[in-house]
């Protein structure tokens, strides 16, 4: 295991040492009142060292992190990008990002809807005619719905992943449509509706949505309205991944399988993306700095006050300043990872760990629970 240091790693740990025994708050708003130095708190690279030796000793190929703290970078990899093959792991390195696609996939609705071509609170069948023939919802259904996971449309992977030998299933190509079709297979659940309830079809819905008011497929439009736009050269949906990307694997019987390259995850909105812990971070300062979209389709995107669950963001919370992180947690077949940043987005941490090979499930793994705790602790350990 080593840690690749950036520029700024010994201002970085010489800022947070001297943080940590002057026991000062950190800037932003509300000031919080002075707290009395906790001289047994580890620093934030203290915690994260420790997970990611952790991680390696249970067996995962991978782990990479890269925080930002006011301009300064400390980042970290450790393991392999290929258990056959070896290869030290690197920062830089793609993997699997997992549900943090469907931030990317937010802004490109939310342009929409800055350029007055999409109603958050219209109905999909205005915009997908199919949707209400094919998918046949209990009642009306709106964009906004689909945002926040709250429409209560059926999961398209449930019936994928059913209907056959999983390492069949997992490379078995799906467009956007055919997501759709195996969606309206299964019976919807009305009391569902208006309450968060986590569905891909939500995110595959939106994307069509988006390519037909865009005229061209959604992977061309991420990368139109983010990913060229913030120079995010490993940032993608669709395609392969590169040479240098760090491999996942799961269990099947007992055997390790590379989920690197899953066919089923080509064109999946919800989950599909590669790209980089830094260029994550990039993103998410871009989101909530304004640099991708307005104020008020910013603070539409982190939702109400009451919420832990906006469009495509969730919080965490701050206790440097008595505010929030926003990001989001990312779980798919042999890949965790875990995006926070502050509202300003001076203070960032994404980690994406390649799990120790497991059988897969639909459930989530375990260890994205224990990500997001320890995210937030280091983060916090920083002020």
């Amino acid at each position: 295991m080593g840690s690749h240091r950036g520029r700024g790693w010994r201002r970085t740990a010489a800022a947070v040492c001297a943080v940590l025994l002057a026991g000062a708050g950190c800037t932003g708003e509300p000031e919080p009142p002075p707290q009395p130095p906790d001289r047994d708190q580890p620093s934030a690279v203290a915690i994260l060292e420790a997970f990611s030796a952790r991680m390696l000793d249970d067996g995962a190929p991978a782990v990479l992190i890269s925080v930002t703290d006011n301009g300064e970078t400390w980042n970290h990899a450790a393991g392999v990008r290929n258990m056959e093959t070896g290869g030290s792991a690197q920062v830089s390195d793609a993997v699997r990002i997992g549900g943090i696609t469907e931030s990317f996939v937010a802004v490109s609705v939310m342009k929409l809807v800055e350029e007055g071509r999409l109603n958050l609170d219209g109905q999909v069948s205005d915009y997908l005619p199919e949707f209400g023939t094919v998918l046949r919802p209990p009642g009306p259904v709106t964009v906004r719905q689909l945002l926040t996971h709250e429409s209560g449309i059926p999961d398209f992977s449930v019936p994928l992943l059913a209907s056959g030998p999983w390492e069949e299933n997992m490379n078995q190509p799906l467009s956007l449509e055919q997501q759709l079709a195996l969606a309206a297979t299964l019976p919807w659940d009305g009391r569902l509706s208006r309450i968060f309830d986590y569905s891909r079809s939500n995110y595959t819905a939106l994307a069509l949505i988006v390519e037909r008011l865009r005229g061209q497929e959604i992977s061309e439009v991420l990368a139109a309205d983010t990913a060229t736009p913030l120079g995010l050269e490993s940032t993608r949906l669709g395609g392969m991944p590169p040479e240098t990307a760090v491999h996942g694997y799961v269990t099947l019987e007992g055997q390790r399988v590379d989920v690197t390259r899953p066919a089923w995850l080509t064109e999946l909105p919800a989950a599909g993306a590669l790209s980089t812990v830094e260029e994550v971070n990039r993103f998410y300062a871009a989101l909530l700095q304004g640099r991708l979209l307005a104020p008020d389709a910013v603070t539409a995107m982190k939702g109400g006050y009451s919420q832990y669950y906006g469009f495509a963001l969730r919080r965490w919370n701050n206790t440097c300043n008595n505010r929030f992180y926003y990001g989001l947690p990312g779980d798919v077949d042999g890949y965790g990872t875990i995006a926070m940043t502050s509202e300003d987005g001076s203070r960032q941490l994404a980690m994406a760990v390649a799990y120790p090979p497991a059988p897969p499930t639909l459930d989530l793994n375990p260890l994205i629970s224990e990500m997001q705790d320890v995210a937030q602790e280091a983060l916090n350990s920083l002020c």
